[in-house]
Order: C-alpha cells, then sequence, then structure tokens
C-alpha cells in the first residue's frame, strides 16, 4: 500500500474536486455547485438547509469552519436573487466567541416571518447541544439577537416545520444521547415543538421511540391531526444489513406517535428529508444504503405515504451525497440542496416531480 505525505494527498484530493464540473445534468435533472473549497469560511460546509423567501428569492444557511467538532463554527448565508444564477458571498448570520454552531434551519412562516434555528455546542460532543434561534422581519436581510429555543441538553434541530391544520407550527427536533462522536444511543428519540403563531414559546409535544433509537425526523401531515415522520436510524455506522430508516404515525395532530418501527427505506446513520408536495403527493430524499451515504434517491408517493412506487437517484457513485434538504418553490420546481466531496462542497438539484414519476 502506498501511503501519501499530508501535503500530497490533500493536493490530489483538491485537483480532484477541481476536476468536477460545476453543472451536472442527470436526464432532466439539473445539479449545479453552489459553494466548495474556493469559498472561504472552512473547509466544512454542512449540513445546509433551503427556503423560498416570499420575493422569489432562495436563501441558503450552512455552517462552516476547520471541521465537524472544530471550535467556533459558525453559520453562513447566502442568496440566490429571483433570475440570478449566482449565489451571493456567504455572510456569517450566528456566531459565539466560545461555542460552536451547527445544524442551521431556515423558514419562512405564512405570516412573513423568517425563521432561523440553530445549534449550539456546550461541550465535545453533539450530546451536549441546545436549540438557539432568531427571527427576520425584513425577508432574512438582518436578524434578531438570538434567543433560546429550547433549554434541555442534547436537543437538536435539522428538519424544516411545517404548518398544521389548525395553523399552529411544528418543528420537528431530536434528544441525541451517548456523548460520542461515533455513536448514537439507543434512547435517542425524535421529538416535536409546537408554536401557535403569536405566541413566545416553541412547546414540546409528542416523542417517538423505537428499539435501537431515531433522529433528525421529517414530518408531514398527510389529512388533518394525522401525521407522518420518517427518521434517521441511530447506531453507528460500521457496515450492516439491518439499517433502515425509522417510521411512526400520529393521529392527534402530533401530541403522541406510534412506536417508530423500521421502515422498507434503507438508512446509513443519515439525514433524510420528508416533504409534502403542492399536489398533496410524499416525497422522500434519502440515502439509499445502509452505511454508504450514496447514492442519494428520490421516492414520491401517490398515495399519502401509504406505497413509494416512484424512486430515482439524484447522485450515485463513489463518494458521499448526503444530509439533503428539500422545497418546492412557487413555480412548482424541488429544489433538493446537499453536500458532497467530504462535507467540503454544497450542491443544488433542480428537477420537476414529472423527472421522478416518470422512472
Amino acid at each position: 500500500m502506498i501511503r501519501l505525505h499530508h501535503s500530497a494527498a490533500a493536493f490530489l484530493l483538491l485537483l480532484a474536486l477541481l476536476l468536477i464540473p460545476s453543472t451536472l445534468a442527470w436526464g432532466d435533472i439539473r445539479i449545479s455547485k453552489v459553494f466548495g473549497p474556493e469559498i472561504k469560511t472552512g473547509d466544512y460546509k454542512h449540513p445546509s438547509c433551503v427556503t423560498q423567501l416570499d420575493n422569489g428569492d432562495l436563501y441558503l444557511a450552512y455552517y462552516g469552519g476547520a471541521g465537524e467538532y472544530a471550535q467556533s463554527t459558525r453559520v453562513f448565508a447566502s442568496r440566490l436573487a429571483t433570475g440570478s444564477e449566482k449565489w451571493t458571498a456567504p455572510r456569517v448570520i450566528a456566531s459565539n466567541p466560545f461555542k460552536s454552531l451547527g445544524n442551521p434551519v431556515v423558514w419562512q412562516a405564512p405570516d412573513g416571518l423568517v425563521w432561523l434555528f440553530y445549534v449550539t455546542r456546550f461541550g465535545e460532543t453533539w450530546s451536549t447541544s441546545r436549540i438557539k434561534g432568531k427571527i427576520s422581519r425584513d425577508g432574512a436581510v438582518t436578524w434578531s439577537d438570538s434567543f433560546l429555543v429550547h433549554l434541555q441538553e442534547g436537543t437538536m434541530v435539522r428538519n424544516h416545520p411545517i404548518v398544521l391544520s389548525d395553523g399552529d407550527y411544528l418543528l420537528p427536533v431530536y434528544h441525541e444521547t451517548g456523548h460520542d462522536t461515533e455513536f448514537t444511543g439507543a434512547d435517542t428519540t425524535s421529538r416535536m415543538l409546537r408554536y401557535t403563531p403569536g405566541d413566545t414559546l416553541w412547546r414540546e409535544t409528542g416523542i417517538i421511540r423505537s428499539k435501537k433509537g431515531n433522529l433528525q425526523p421529517g414530518v408531514v401531515e398527510t389529512s388533518p391531526g394525522h401525521l407522518l415522520a420518517y427518521c434517521r436510524r441511530a447506531g453507528d455506522y460500521e457496515p450492516t444489513d439491518n439499517g433502515w430508516t425509522v417510521t411512526s404515525t400520529s393521529t392527534d395532530g402530533g401530541k403522541t406517535w406510534s412506536e417508530g418501527v423500521d421502515s422498507k427505506f434503507p438508512n446509513p446513520n443519515s439525514a433524510i428529508d420528508l416533504k409534502e408536495l403542492a399536489n398533496g403527493h410524499v416525497m422522500l430524499v434519502y440515502n439509499d444504503h445502509m452505511y454508504e451515504r450514496t447514492p442519494l434517491t428520490v421516492a414520491i408517493s401517490t398515495d399519502g405515504g401509504k406505497t413509494f412506487p416512484h424512486r430515482r437517484n439524484l447522485m450515485e457513485g463513489e463518494g458521499s451525497f448526503a444530509y439533503p434538504t428539500a422545497i418546492q418553490t412557487k413555480d412548482g420546481k424541488i429544489h433538493v440542496i446537499f453536500t458532497s466531496n467530504e462535507r467540503t462542497t454544497i450542491r443544488h438539484a433542480v428537477f420537476e416531480e414529472d423527472d421522478i414519476l416518470t422512472e
């Protein structure tokens, strides 16, 4: 086996990244690079989240720094203005001189308020984290001071809130245990925070428990009061033939949940996203493998999440294509933001639902 000096290995990795085209086309799916190593916010750019603002702009946030557990990682944001093909230079929207930040979620609510949720890590592992937030009243141009969203140690955020049929907001969060960088405890649970517009608190409601643990839930409301969740599995990252996305349902608006059970979708202990499309169809974005973060796959259900017969890979092959965030914009297009190249590169996929249904 040939072992390269660190500087030589780094040079070859950089060369490989530079040789990857900035825009790829997989049939009707267009995938472009948003940011890579050339953007000096730190090599690490992960995970990313995107929302569409009322004026049509796309607004993206990620946390950046020297690495996942580096000190003083910060939350950066960028904007893709309507009609533009170039994202603005990232700028810091959340930082802490003494703590590392992570997992930003940006979301514009129906009343126009833009929410930023993110994680502050107080110790050596994510199990020491709390959720903090900011709001913007001017379309994510300026942000409020930070405030505490949830106090419990080990509670984190990953996916967008949803608007329930009664008008309340439901924010999927999770409580991570284990205090280990390579393992998540079996008592890790997915949870929900509920917010009534005009209130001042996000109130805890509903916990999803499962035998091996679960985290980072994505949630949709398939009919009034009936909710469906898919969650990342807990555990380690070793090769396995028993690694599945965890699923659960609620019939009371998210107050209580059925015990989480293994779904038919593999999961390599990596993030998923679940979204309801404008026509009521349900879309799951996930890694279709039990221990590798490739391929990155889209599955669509036309029967309220009962079955997902329509599937297509967004990216596949060697590498890691992971931590997707999906939205459907006002023009009906689906956008998926994800990271690749050892979490140094953010990519942006754009396609129509029919590009998946016709597969």
